[in-house]
């Protein structure tokens, strides 16, 4: 399963690849310049203006991109594919977490179901090899922390736990909307120990601590540099404000970011990183603040975005996203096989159930309140496509219990 999505993702890339290669893509792409700057021996600095230090995007896949392209060149056609590659090498290898998740807990049928729909997701092939972006590795992650986090419901060794501590810390710093799923999952693993009657608290603290050794080197470099605590990365102040200022057209006001917009741009360069990041948040809590109903509205509307890829068919709106009729459909029709699968897994299996749900529920709630983008819901595709198969083949072969 592993080498056909590899080489479908593979097949793909000659054909998209030169997009990364349009200069206007290159000046706007927020991990390319980071990269750049790490490569040049400039440091993690700001992909907005040359203004030093940052804190506005993570840095686990800053530094993979970097690593590339001090190898193949910055911004090199080698280093575009590459970069795509491994991308499409995450992708590939997440049939890995879904096929053993998937014949652990719903037997083989299933699994096959789930490891070859993942290898030919339309969603999996596209963000593999047309997405130089972190969304992959994000992926590969959760999924492989899903799996791990209901393995250690009956696992008695410590270094378990300290092996999923570390990758959570890994996976928070490639993207920290982890931290809205992971801890949830942890926490109901140790709930599930302690009503069996297994010790649990060291196991616990040993997580705990394992994940804040990886996370607490950047939590220290961004308290040193900006004097303060700053969760992973410090632009939710921005993304809060571009999703809600009163423009509805779009899920998102792109030209009040400071990539679009010169007065934007001149006052994030006038008072900072920080400065400019909280006057962005106040902005948005005031918008919100005097209008609820609108705010009300939008998140219902991004809600339903998220789940069908909806957002609107007016004539003047499709000429921008001319593939949202089909994307519609794909997105739709997986989210709807998806929550069928979740019921029927809930019938049989409470507790599983609810690690489905954890995701499903968790995973997407910071961007029902902020913005959704087409790719923010991806990494739970893998969980889509497990339930997807279990509505299809059903629960034929009984489940077993995590080891």
């Amino acid at each position: 399963m592993v080498l056909v999505a590899l080489a479908v993702r593979l097949a793909v890339i000659p054909f998209v690849y030169r997009d990364w290669m349009d200069p206007f893509v290159l000046e706007h792409w927020a991990f390319g310049l980071i990269a750049r700057s790490i490569a040049s021996g400039h440091g993690f600095g700001s992909p907005f203006a040359d203004m030093g230090p940052s804190a506005l995007l993570p840095p686990v896949y800053s530094y993979l991109l970097a690593g590339i392209f001090k190898v193949f060149g910055i911004e090199t056609k080698a280093s575009i594919l590459a970069a795509l590659s491994l991308n499409s090498f995450f992708s590939a290898l997440t049939c890995i977490p879904v096929f053993l998740m998937s014949r652990q807990a719903f037997g083989v049928r299933v699994a096959k179901w789930a490891g070859w729909g993942w290898a030919f997701s339309p969603y999996g092939i596209y963000y593999g090899a047309d997405w130089a972006w972190s969304t992959p590795l994000v992926t590969l992650e959760l999924t492989c922390l899903f799996l791990f986090a209901w393995r250690l419901e009956s696992s008695s060794r410590t270094r378990d736990w300290i092996v999923f501590g570390v990758v959570a810390g890994l996976a928070a710093l490639t993207e920290p909307v982890i931290l809205s799923v992971v801890p949830l999952l942890g926490l109901w693993t140790v709930y599930r120990r302690y009503r069996q009657g297994r010790t649990w608290k060291l196991p616990m603290g040993a997580a705990a601590l394992a994940a804040l050794a990886i996370l607490g080197p950047w939590l220290i470099r961004n308290y040193t540099l900006f004097h303060r605590f700053i969760p992973v990365r410090s632009g939710f102040g921005l993304e809060l404000y571009i999703g809600n200022n009163g423009y509805s057209q779009r899920w998102v006001n792109s030209s009040l970011h400071p990539n679009h917009n010169d007065a934007e741009l001149s006052e994030y360069e006038r008072v900072g990183e920080i400065a400019y990041m909280d006057h962005k948040l106040q902005q948005a809590k005031a918008y919100i603040h005097t209008h609820p109903a609108w705010f009300a509205w939008m998140t219902a509307r991004r809600i339903l975005y998220m789940w069908t890829g909806y957002w609107s068919f007016d004539r003047d709106y499709l000429k921008d996203e001319p593939l949202d009729p089909p994307n519609v459909f794909v997105n739709t029709t997986m989210s709807i096989l998806g929550l069928v699968g979740l019921w029927r897994v809930f019938n049989k299996d409470l507790s599983l159930g609810m690690r489905f749900a954890i995701v499903l529920l968790a995973f997407p709630l910071p961007y029902y309140f902020s913005h959704p983008e087409t790719y923010y819901f991806r990494p739970v595709d893998p969980m889509i496509v497990m339930l997807a198969a279990v509505t299809i083949v059903g629960f034929r072969h009984g489940r077993h219990q995590p080891q």
